[in-house]
């Protein structure tokens, strides 16, 4: 049963995961690891029971890790920490690109990484990063991606099981894990790591791209114009809300996951040139048309 769970990034996701347990009912101590500054917001807000800067001391003890931080800090804490859990404890993380996170695990763990390892990415989030946008209700109705490692049977994890898992059972942290995802709100969806950061390339990923290029763009264009943003609306505001996210966290997503972005990107230039070229033909009209399929969808 899980008694204490280490929360090592006690940012926006992080914190929020601590908030929506606690308000979900866990009722067992949760340990954050962060800044003093962010810990000492975190205890003031109720999220954590205590808070340890140092990742190995505030990982003593505890049945699940979980490694909230940017990718970069994910795989050196996979291999820092990984050596020194129990093996009884679970190590997790919720970055935003997986097959780097899943094979450095696979090769810290070994043969027991299905047990001791699980890769996650909440598709949930916010433009504002920090504990200070921290919410209970952040995973609400979301996907909670889960991505396997060699010989971790996720599909039958991930599924609706509320039968309890002995502790003396392969893979039952994992299990009882995901019972607590799906308390706080969110869907468990097995994917495998690869396919995972494809797909995310294309519905995350590059979104933040184009809202970033966008808003640089009009930034460059028009400076502080004020009639810009008199102007813009709704759309404008949709369009360059996520161009606030961190450079911090997508620093490391775009390391991670070049050559997918890179794809994505490219065949997106290739549309908007197809859109540019045929502004006055019934192209447009097609790709209009194209576009509204994939929405009805």
């Amino acid at each position: 049963m899980i008694q204490q769970i280490t929360i090592i990034g006690t940012g926006l996701i992080g914190g929020s995961l601590a908030l929506a347990l606690r308000q979900r009912g866990f009722a067992g101590r949760i340990v954050g690891c962060d800044r003093a500054q962010v810990l000492a917001q975190a205890r003031r807000r109720g999220a954590i029971d205590l808070g340890i800067e140092d990742p190995r001391q505030a990982a003593y003890g505890s049945d699940v890790v979980v490694l909230a931080t940017p990718v970069g800090a994910i795989l050196d804490l996979i291999e820092r920490l990984g050596p020194l859990l129990p093996r009884e404890a679970l190590l997790t993380d919720v970055g935003s690109t997986k097959a780097e996170i899943v094979a450095r695990a696979q090769a810290v763990f070994g043969q027991d990484a299905a047990t001791r390892f699980l890769g996650g990415h909440p598709m949930a989030g916010k433009e504002h990063a920090g504990i200070a946008a921290a919410g209970a209700d952040l995973f609400q109705n979301s996907v909670w991606l889960v991505t396997p490692v060699q010989g971790q049977d996720l599909q039958r994890l991930s599924a609706d099981d509320s039968a309890p898992h002995p502790a003396s059972q392969p893979g039952s942290t994992v299990a009882e894990y995901l019972g607590w995802i799906r308390r706080v709100g969110a869907r468990p969806l097995a994917l495998d790591a690869v396919r995972h950061d494809r797909l995310c390339a294309w519905v995350s990923h590059v979104p933040q791209m184009l809202s970033t290029s966008l808003a640089a763009a009009l930034h460059d264009e028009f400076g502080d114009d004020p009639a810009l943003h008199d102007i813009g609306g709704r759309a404008l505001r949709e369009m360059t809300r996520i161009a606030g996210s961190p450079y911090s966290m997508w620093r490391d997503i775009a390391l991670t996951n070049a050559g997918n972005i890179q794809d994505a990107l490219l065949r997106l230039e290739q549309r908007l040139a197809h859109l540019r070229e045929n502004l006055r033909t019934r192209g447009l009209e097609e790709e209009f048309e194209t576009a509204h399929r994939f929405r009805k969808a």
